[in-house]
Formats: structure tokens, sequence, C-alpha cells
């Protein structure tokens, strides 16, 4: 897959190292055929507006930035600021880091101080599980018809067909709430750990 789609260039490679130097979380970088797909989707919906919610160290918000259109902005959410610093030398070094800016704060209180019309074109969402239905519920009514909300790790690594923690039971319930959801079309794609696209009709 990775092989056949578009390389990683010298920014995400540095960015890739430096996140596996964290092992004990280094799990939680977006994957790197995400990133392509991210920066696809961006681009092709012409996207001017967007949000990240759960930045960690900065790779899905490079992908997000890198497709916006010119004078685009990205609102980046992580709750903690223990690995901005690697986040914002890889903006820098990618030339985006005047698109993204960073909030930190509870996700859910940056997302409730946003504009309540639909102005949002694309939201990415890798943060905690139990907090998904939540952080929906804010992004969709900010979305505007025709964009989009991606979520992250919709299978959790199988474990929605076989639930162990919490967290997989929180994504089982949130996969079955959002396919009902009369307000999106759904598709729900086996890239990486399963990223589910809802589209605002």
């Amino acid at each position: 897959m990775l092989a056949h789609s578009v390389p990683l260039d010298a920014v995400q490679h540095r960015l890739i190292e430096q996140t596996t130097a964290l092992p004990k979380v280094a799990h939680w970088q977006t994957a790197p055929e995400q990133s392509a797909l991210i920066t696809l989707l961006v681009r092709t919906l012409g996207a001017r507006h967007a949000v990240d919610v759960g930045s960690f160290t900065g790779m899905s918000s490079l992908a997000i930035a890198r497709g916006l259109q010119p004078g685009g902005r990205l609102i980046a959410c992580d709750i903690t600021d223990d690995w901005t610093p690697v986040a914002r030398e890889a903006w820098q070094a990618a030339g985006v880091a005047d698109r993204i800016e960073l909030r930190i704060a509870p996700a859910i209180e940056t997302l409730r101080a946003l504009p309540a019309e639909p102005h949002l074109d694309f939201s990415f969402v890798d943060a905690d599980k139990e907090g998904y239905l939540e952080y929906y519920e804010e992004l969709i009514v900010r979305t505007r018809p025709g964009g989009i909300v991606a979520f992250d790790n919709v299978f959790r690594s199988g474990r929605v067909l076989n639930p162990v923690k919490a967290a997989d039971h929180a994504v089982i319930e949130f996969n079955t709430q959002l396919a009902k959801d009369p307000r999106v079309e759904v598709v729900m794609l086996p890239v990486a750990d399963g990223m589910s696209l809802a589209c605002r009709t």
C-alpha cells in the first residue's frame, strides 16, 4: 500500500523517528497511509476550515494543513503540551506552521467554543474513544453540507468484535450510532486501524 501511494517526505520520516522514540505512546501516531488519505481528502474538499482533535506529535495536523486551500486555517486540539514541541518542529519544517492554531485544553471545550454555524470543511478525530460521540455531536452541527468528519481507530485492533476495554465498548456504541445518523453518509474504510468518514448531507 505504501509503495504505491504518495511517498513519505523527509519531514514525515523525521516525525516518525521522533515519535518512535516515545515507546509507551508511539502507537498513537497517525499511520502514513492515513496521512496521505487525509491530505487528499482535504485538498479534494477545497477545505479552508478544519479541526484536528488529538494532535499528539503532529502527524495528522501536518496532513490536514498540507491539503488546505491558501488562507485556510486548522485548529489543532490537545489536552497536553507534552508532545507539542515535536509537532511544532514538524509543522515549521514543512512550512505549514502559520496555518495551524494549537489549543491546549479539553477538546470538548475547544469545540463548544467554535462558531455555531456550519462552517467546517473537514475534521479528524483521534483522541479518547469515550469522547467520540460528544466530539461528533459538536462537530457535525458545525460542518457544512458536503463536509467530512473522520474518525480513527474504529476497529480497535479488531476488539470491536471481541471487546475487552471500556474504550472498545465506547467505539462499538459510536460506530452503531454513526451508521444510524440520518444527517450523514458514512463509509468505514479498512485503512490502518479503521477509519470512518461521515459526510454531512
